[in-house]
């Protein structure tokens, strides 16, 4: 079986004519990734987006395409972290009726109406251009003028050593609300590439939690583009804990006065995962803010890579944005790569960002230590500690507690 970009496109060619949505997009995009590759891979010219992540080992895996049975799905479903809400759920990429608690209104399916927006770069990304030309379904969220549509979970799983490419749309119409809790998480050796296109409109409120615990073997890429518009939030925290090997990369515009955009983040990384959060927020209108926290706790060989950029246009006047990376190395052999970034053209702005790398406090282990402390309970505590910032983030009770029993079932799996 052919690896790597070429077993990708072989597969495009077999699939010309069965594909939904345009047809033409696709072609161009199968071209745009032949000319590309995959990052890190045989690609022709280098990509500086991806200068700390390379995806030579997707480029060397076989991936194969296959059906997973109804009882093993469910069972793998029950041990998830759901909560109390409709979900949508897709395994290996496809649709699942039979496990779905339907939203009451709202939901579409990129195989029945297939539209890849307007927001996407198929051309500049080769990750986006291989989910453009093999993209088969995915999610579709429409929340009307003035309604709040509550809460949504979108689950996907990976259950076979294969590849799937969702392709997902949320829109909120002015002053409107939704949380969408996103959960990805298999078993297996499988690639997950995903692409969303996000747009909220004026003054809605969009919640984005996302929870990645992909299976260790797995490979895990996610790419969003979000439009935010006047008065408009979009808050969005993002844990990482599974994968071999992950990137999340977010492009948020903030296209109206006063439009606000989160970007929070944890990553928790152990034996030699490797995870890559990549964020460009665009200021394109006056009075607008944008805040983003990272922070990352890396053990044993493990690497992560932070990328955020900060993008004032001339007219964004008065824009407030601020960005911070932190990481704690657990181990010597840890790593962790930090590029912030300002690109500021207006001249009436607050922004700063910083970045901060070290190590448990010895001093702080002493002093735990000293009143019976254990070394390994005190090492966990500090290191609850240097996360409860982060998760603090999530407003939402419910969602926080999944979140905070996700983190301990990592602390679990990295006792045995």
């Amino acid at each position: 079986m052919t690896t790597g970009a070429a077993g990708f496109l072989e597969r495009y060619n077999g699939m010309i004519g069965r594909l939904p949505g345009d047809s033409a997009l696709r072609a161009a995009a199968a071209a745009a990734f032949q000319a590309s590759g995959l990052p890190g891979g045989t690609q022709r010219r280098r990509l500086e987006a991806w200068k700390y992540t390379s995806l030579r080992p997707v480029a060397e895996t076989n991936f194969r395409q296959g059906a997973t049975h109804r009882q093993e799905a469910e069972t793998f479903l029950a041990g998830l972290p759901l909560l109390d809400a409709p979900r949508v759920v897709f395994v290996d990429g496809a649709f699942r009726a039979d496990l779905t608690v339907m939203p009451k209104a709202g939901f579409g399916r990129f195989a029945q109406q297939p539209d890849f927006g307007t927001l996407s770069w198929p051309n500049r990304d080769p990750m986006v251009a291989l989910n453009t030309m093999l993209a088969v379904d995915g999610a579709a969220f429409h929340v009307p003028l003035n309604h709040d549509g509550r809460m949504v979970q979108l689950v996907s799983l990976g259950l076979g050593d294969t590849d799937f490419h969702p392709r997902h749309s949320i829109h909120l119409a002015g002053g409107s609300k939704l949380t969408l809790v996103e959960i990805s998480a298999g078993q297996g050796a499988y690639l997950l590439n995903a692409v969303a296109e996000i747009h909220v409109g004026a003054c809605a409120h969009l919640t984005h939690i996302r929870l990645q615990d992909e299976a260790v073997g797995a490979f895990h890429v996610s790419t969003t583009y979000a439009r935010i518009e006047a008065g408009a939030t979009y808050d969005s925290f993002t844990l990482n804990l599974g994968a071999r090997l992950s990137r999340t990369e977010i492009h948020a515009q903030l296209t109206g006065a006063a439009a606000v955009a989160h970007l929070n983040a944890a990553q928790i990384l152990a034996d030699s995962q490797h995870s890559d959060f990549t964020s460009i927020v665009s200021h394109l209108a006056p009075e607008s803010t944008s805040r983003q926290i990272v922070k990352n706790v890396l053990a044993d060989r493990s690497r992560a890579v932070f990328q955020g950029k900060i993008e004032v246009a001339r007219n964004a006047q008065k824009t407030d944005g601020y960005q911070m990376n932190q990481a704690l190395l657990l181990s010597p052999d840890a790593e962790i790569d930090s590029k912030p970034e300002l690109e500021i053209f207006a001249d009436d702005v607050k922004c700063s960002h910083g970045a901060t790398v070290g190590e448990l406090d010895a001093e702080q282990i002493f002093y735990l230590r000293s009143r019976g402390v254990s070394d390994a309970e005190a090492r966990s505590i500090l290191v609850r500690a240097f996360l409860a910032t982060a998760l603090d983030a999530v407003a939402d009770d419910s969602i926080r507690r999944r979140l905070e029993d996700a983190v301990e079932q990592w602390w679990e799996r990295q006792k045995k």
